[in-house]
């Protein structure tokens, strides 16, 4: 339900419907107010709740619409068990119900055309549609807006005068609310019928795809950042937004599910999201020169397809998950891994991909993760608990939180000497699994009695004034951050893609804010305040950057821990045994290894309190290399060289393909039958052909 409010609506909506059944039985008009009254104000809180019930209720049979149709219908028994049923309103009330339901037809009709009239064969952000094309304001957000909830309930005028009619016996009140409730509908309708006419509409696909390719011309789009996957995949294509920004060369993303876009994070790369495969295959991107894959997933034969260009799989994460070998790779024409340990990785798995097709490039997101320099003096140590998730299967393995995770937490929240926990669990947690979910409220309830035990014992104290100072910071950045933020949704999405595009000095003073606000929360608690991150702030990078020591799972978060240099833990959930779990996962190799009773932790507490008691610290040293390649240059600097290196490599192809068409002879018709990309491709060999 999402919440005890959630619960209760549903409770009452779920009660109110047989309530306003019996009240027309009995009969009794001011019960079957208050029963109606009840359903429609739980109903219509649920709906802007989007609650999880609402949705299942219209897989079932029990929609929006028919919710309201029984709610009529009841109505009509309520006059007929009054004896109305041979007085003028009785007929009055059914013909406006089925007038009434007549009109949402045409309603729902031109909601349905004005928002498909309003769709685009492409979406963008960052590119100039404006002085290409007339895309005209969209319809104001109250006509389109949960439409369908909107017109059902002018019912309520309807229903309310009936009512009073059959309490006054006056018929007067019952037809002024059929007038009102008919005629809003009427209305309603009727306001719509301008936004599908002439200047209100954008323009055709056509002229919107030939707009798209003229700008691709001007901007001549040189590296392609390529997606496609699901609405909760898309932290996948956002972690190289900032990579993409930092590129020498053009870059340009391309996805292709809307919703993709709509989850994307602010970023100055041009976007354009093609739902379309033709479209995507039709479009101009004859000067990309390397196209980069985020995610395994079966659209990218869409771009797959262009030889014009160099396919790099670059992934989401670099870990020993079976997802960082997978076979699918070997279709690309290079893997870029972090360090050596993705190329063994292939190497050992056998799944096809060539050794001279894997280039080294680090990982240029972990560019935020400041290096350790040791616990600062007066400070408590603070410890990371960052357990993944329970996985879609139930192996042991997947996470420590089932079978470790009190064990870790109370551990540490009562280390003596003690240390500061910082809890923050993978976002999926408890999405699958409902026990996972029990231990995570278990936990969560166990650091909150630490804190508040702590709170109120002497030895931990805390700067008031600075505290109330930080306080007062973060207010003032989040109110800024508000200002900067908010009020930016579009009306649709052609819309936002005619004003789509970014305000340079207003992103770099988010950013800027960001960084603020990030430091302002650090220094608005005590050092020694367990905290629980259960929400997009404060990032994991940044609770990296404020830790000591991390404690997780297999997963790519130990993969980035690893470049602080930090000591860390991982938890052997499956019991696989510290030789054999450290065989299978590279990353453990400097780890300290926990049971699930958690007993090892006392090593990593002893590592962190006193270097001279860390016996790992050359082996993460050596490990972080092995991982993650080298520190100089940087991964940055290494990612735009290989992007630079396999340019070459496409041109050069490019060049050889041109040149085989100039000779002639059996090569030309396999040149001609490659695909390539419309337009340029298109001009180079006319051009060639003509001379």
């Amino acid at each position: 339900m999402g919440s005890a409010a959630e619960l209760a609506a549903a409770v009452l909506m779920m009660l109110g419907f047989p309530g306003v059944m019996v009240a027309a039985l009995v009969p009794s008009i001011p019960a079957f107010a208050a029963a109606a009254a009840v359903t429609y104000l739980a109903d219509h809180y649920l709906h802007r709740r989007n609650s999880y019930l609402i949705n299942r209720l219209g897989k079932i049979r029990a929609g929006l619409s028919i919710r309201f149709l029984i709610r009529q219908l009841l109505l009509v028994l309520l006059l007929a068990r009054l004896s109305l049923a041979d007085d003028l309103i009785y007929y009055a009330a059914i013909a406006c119900f089925i007038a009434f339901y007549g009109l949402q037809a045409p309603h729902g009709a031109l909601v349905t055309l004005i928002r498909n009239r309003r769709r685009l064969p492409v979406a963008t952000r960052n590119v100039d549609l404006a002085s290409r094309l007339r895309i005209p304001d969209a319809p104001p957000r109250g006509l389109l807006n949960r439409s369908a909830e909107k017109i059902l309930h002018f019912d309520l005028a309807a229903v309310a005068g009936v009512l009073v009619s059959a309490e006054t016996g006056s018929d007067l009140p019952g037809f002024i609310g059929i007038g009102v409730t008919l005629g809003a509908a009427a209305l309603y309708a009727l306001a719509l019928l301008p936004y599908l006419r002439g200047r209100r509409l954008p323009p055709n696909a056509e002229k919107v795809l030939a707009a798209v390719d003229e700008w691709l011309r001007e901007y001549r789009p040189e590296t392609v950042l390529y997606f496609s996957g699901s609405k909760d995949s898309a932290y996948q294509v956002n972690m190289w937004l900032e990579t993409m920004e930092q590129l020498d060369t053009r870059p340009l993303i391309v996805l292709r599910e809307r919703a993709i876009l709509q989850s994307l994070a602010p970023t100055t790369v041009p976007v354009i999201c093609v739902p379309g495969g033709v479209h995507l295959m039709n479009m101009d991107l004859s000067t990309v020169r390397v196209a980069l894959y985020a995610a395994n997933v079966g659209k990218n034969i869409h771009m797959l397809r262009v030889p014009t260009m160099k396919h790099v799989f670059i992934g989401h994460g670099d870990s020993d998950k079976v997802a960082s070998i997978n076979p699918f790779s070997k279709v690309y024409d290079e893997v870029w891994t972090a360090g050596r340990a993705g190329r063994d990785r292939y190497a050992i798995a056998d799944v096809g991909v060539r050794d001279e097709d894997i280039v080294e490039v680090g990982r240029p997101q972990l560019a935020p993760i400041r290096t350790w320099q040791g616990v600062p003096e007066g400070r408590m140590p603070t410890v990371l608990y960052a357990p993944t998730w329970e996985g879609w299967d139930d192996n042991p393995g997947n996470t420590s939180l089932l079978l470790a995770g009190e064990n870790i937490v109370r551990k540490l929240v009562t280390a003596d000497p003690p240390v500061r926990v910082l809890y923050k669990p993978h976002p999926f947690t408890g999405t699958r699994s409902a026990r996972a979910k029990t231990v995570h409220r278990r936990i969560t309830a166990l650091i909150e009695k630490a804190t508040a035990e702590r709170a109120a014992d002497a030895r931990f104290t805390a700067d008031a004034a600075g505290r109330a100072a930080a306080r007062a910071e973060l207010a003032r950045i989040e109110a800024r951050l508000a200002e900067l933020t908010g009020g930016t949704e579009q009306g649709d999405e052609a819309e936002a893609s005619r004003d789509g595009l970014v305000d340079i000095q207003r992103h770099q003073e988010v950013a800027r804010l960001r960084a603020e606000w990030n430091a302002a929360y650090w220094r608005s608690v005590p050092d020694w305040e367990h905290r629980i991150g259960t929400g997009a702030e404060p990032r994991l990078y940044d609770c990296f950057n404020v830790s000591d020591a991390l404690v997780s799972d297999i997963s790519s978060v130990v993969s980035d821990f690893i470049a602080s240099g930090k000591p860390y833990a991982v938890t052997d959930s499956a019991d696989l045994g510290e030789e054999e779990f450290k065989r299978q996962n590279t990353a453990v190799r400097a780890a300290v290894v926990l049971t699930n009773s958690a007993a090892e932790l006392d090593g990593l507490l002893a590592a962190v309190r006193d270097p001279d008691r860390d016996p790992l610290a050359g082996d993460r040293k050596e490990l972080k290399r092995y991982l993650l390649g080298p520190d100089e240059p940087t991964s940055i600097e290494q990612f735009n060289s290989a992007v630079a290196g396999l340019a070459v490599k496409a041109e050069a192809r490019n060049a050889g393909q041109r040149s085989r068409i100039v000779a002639g002879g059996p090569d030309v018709e396999l040149a001609d039958a490659l695909p390539g990309q419309r337009a340029s491709a298109a001009g180079e060999t006319d051009n060639v052909n003509a001379g």
